[in-house]
């Protein structure tokens, strides 16, 4: 009798799971299809029922690892918070859940992050979302004022470098014993009350002076 739906849901579950604990072991050219087929006692030919290939495995652990974060920016969306405190609550939250990663293994994290690197076209998809939610924080601090003169896209790109040790894991475990939400919230009403598309003097003056 072929398996149910949960069944097969549950089988799913588990070879992402045991491809995951691969992947912790030996990084991402760890992962080999016949030996996860061999963890999970079944056979290749079944295995492929799951997973047709390597691509679309990684794309499953990507989808695992990264479904909290989405869970986050979800909420955060939905929620009735300001603007401002919508930004800050974006990069937050998720920074914390790294944070904790961080403590807790920083070796495992870094594993994770070179595999992400190794396959960013399955991880792009996540960063195009983080976009596409930050684009909307943005879209309603500019309904309330902000960022004048800047189109959403330019502004998505200047909050991203801004913020890039908030966001930006390799980045963020450069620099993670020097990052706190203090130091956000301070990034983020910066760039509610001075991000704009004019000019204050720093690309006025050309050439240098003795002082």
């Amino acid at each position: 009798m072929a398996p149910s739906a949960a069944e097969q849901d549950a089988m799913r579950a588990r070879l992402v799971e045991l491809a995951q604990a691969m992947v912790e072991e030996r990084g991402g050219a760890g992962l080999n299809l016949s030996e996860l087929a061999a963890r999970a006692g079944i056979s290749q030919a079944n295995l492929s029922r799951y997973f047709e290939g390597r691509e679309e495995l990684m794309e499953a652990i990507a989808d695992h690892w990264f479904k909290p974060m989405v869970d986050i920016m979800e909420d955060v969306l939905a929620s009735d918070l300001p603007p401002r405190r919508k930004m800050y609550e974006f990069f937050a939250r998720r920074f914390l859940v790294m944070k904790k990663k961080w403590e807790a293994d920083p070796a495992k994290l870094q594993t994770y992050i070179e595999v992400g690197n190794e396959n960013f076209e399955q991880i792009r998809s996540y960063i195009d979302l983080a976009d596409h939610y930050l684009g909307e924080i943005i879209g309603e601090g500019m309904s309330d004022g902000h960022f004048a003169g800047l189109e959403v896209d330019e502004t998505i790109s200047l909050v991203n470098q801004m913020c890039a040790p908030y966001c930006a894991l390799n980045t963020m475990t450069m620099f993670m014993e020097r990052l706190n939400e203090d130091k956000l919230a301070r990034i983020v009403d910066a760039v509610f009350d001075g991000l704009s598309a004019q000019d204050r003097g720093a690309k006025a003056l050309t050439g240098l002076r003795a002082a």
